[in-house]
């Protein structure tokens, strides 16, 4: 018995490593071709114009935050109904959303357009950039349907297994981004125009990718165009899973700005400080967040099978390889934080800043990844509501710790505040988890096929 719960296990972490590897890489690559986008702009246009590409990224990243939250819980019904085996839903869900969420994201987008200007009024953008900004911004808007349809497609190709497609479709959309920044912006001087037009050429190109790879590859992602497109209990269950992270991405999107907004009181040496180390600190836990999306896929996937064994296998491996990771990404980035900061060329002064940021925040990195795990599977058989409502009162804990305790840590409250929260979200997702533990298959050991009694399958 104990062998074939070895082997179980084994299988269970060559699964997720697999799985999110590709995830990995295609995050690591997404800021890489960001970064390099920004230094092209800048060493060539100068600093306005890097400002002004800047200054509207609260905007694009709101509207990007939203889709990716709808359809990480997409994703979630997706692999609930291919692990069930109901593989025509898949098509049923795919064609309902790709049509509700492109209209949805095409009025945003046109509002977008017309709101423009108050948008970046708003976010008192300096008058020396805001026409720059303004027009980077309504050409870069025009790409969110694209995005949307993407994003729809990862959903759904995450949810049967499948994490090379997007890989294959960022490094396409990454060659061509590059390719025409230098183009349109070092050969043919169209400044942030120039920039903004190689964003949407690429995600154009992205989505036409994997339209074509999904109908290629996957039989349930071939539809028609026409008028029963829309499933109306697809729509349902869809809307059921999506709007809350759609809510609690929102939240989030707000949050940071007030967080933003408190890190900016500290003055312009931490700000650059913190910021450059968050660059860092975002490709540092890729793996983490990334193995925690695994995590939940895969359990979804068993869930639709009524298969606990696998369930819990996939729990199991999974913290143990979080904490293998989280604690790798610790004793890497403790002695390297300062020379990872120090190559993005920001003074030393403000490197020490990173530099103590890093060691405030890193041993925080496997309390940050267990959460990760218990969030996977609490959202893999279902439950995003709590996951949700977890992650908006952590953040609103982190918003209150900031002002709170500011003058108990001084700029360092940046760091221990969050790593706080990591705690607190810890507490609250293990507290679920052991409510949940009989529909994660840890109450009586058994495998039953029959159906487990989750949210999906009430």
């Amino acid at each position: 018995m104990s062998t074939r719960s070895d082997n179980r296990e084994k299988s269970a972490i060559a699964i997720l490593v697999g799985f999110s590897l590709p995830l990995i890489l295609s995050g690591v690559l997404q800021q890489l071709y960001n970064w390099a986008d920004a230094f092209i702009v800048g060493n060539v246009e100068g600093e306005l114009a890097l400002a002004a590409i800047g200054a509207t990224g609260t905007v694009i990243n709101f509207y990007i935050t939203v889709m990716v939250g709808f359809t990480t819980g997409l994703s979630i019904l997706f692999a609930h109904k291919y692990g069930s085996g109901r593989i025509d839903s898949i098509k049923s869900i795919l064609s309902t959303f790709l049509v509700v969420l492109v209209c949805v994201f095409l009025l945003a987008t046109v509002l977008g357009e017309l709101f423009a200007a108050p948008f970046l009024r708003l976010l008192h953008t300096p008058e020396d950039i805001f026409v720059l900004s303004m027009e980077y911004l309504q050409i870069v808007l025009l790409g969110i349907p694209f995005l949307t349809v993407y994003n729809v497609y990862f959903a759904a190709l995450r949810a049967v297994g499948d994490s090379k497609a997007p890989f294959w479709a960022i490094l396409i959309s990454a060659l061509i981004n590059v390719g025409l920044d230098i183009l349109f912006v070092a050969v043919f001087h169209w400044s942030v125009a120039g920039a903004a037009a190689a964003t949407v050429i690429s995600q154009t190109a992205m989505a036409v990718f994997i339209i074509v790879y999904a109908g290629k590859i996957h039989e349930s992602m071939r539809f028609k165009i026409g008028r029963n497109m829309v499933d109306r209990e697809m729509l349902k269950a869809g809307l059921h899973m999506g709007m809350p992270p759609t809510i609690q991405s929102s939240a989030g999107a707000f949050g940071n700005l007030i967080l933003q907004n408190f890190m900016n009181s500290f003055g312009t040496l931490t700000v650059a400080a913190i910021t450059t180390a968050y660059r860092v600190d975002t490709i540092i836990l890729l793996p983490v967040i990334n193995l925690g999306s695994a995590i939940s896929t895969m359990v979804a996937q068993a869930d639709g099978a009524g298969d606990r064994q696998k369930i819990r296998a996939f729990i199991r491996s999974g913290t143990i390889l979080m904490i293998g990771i989280a604690l790798m990404m610790t004793l890497i980035i403790i002695p390297f934080g300062g020379y990872l900061i120090a190559m993005f060329g920001v003074e030393a002064e403000a490197t020490a800043i990173g530099v103590a940021f890093f060691r405030h925040i890193a041993g925080f990195y496997v309390i940050y990844g267990l959460a990760m795990v218990l969030r996977g599977a609490i959202e893999g058989i279902g439950d995003v509501t709590f996951s949700s409502i977890a992650g908006i009162i952590s953040l609103i804990a982190r918003i209150i710790m900031s002002y709170t305790l500011v003058g108990l840590w001084d700029n360092m409250v940046i760091a221990l505040a969050e790593a706080l929260s990591w705690v607190l979200i810890l507490f609250l997702y293990l507290w679920r988890f052991l409510s949940k533990r009989r529909e994660l298959g840890f109450h009586d050991g058994t495998d039953l096929r029959s159906g487990s009694k989750t949210g999906l399958n009430k």
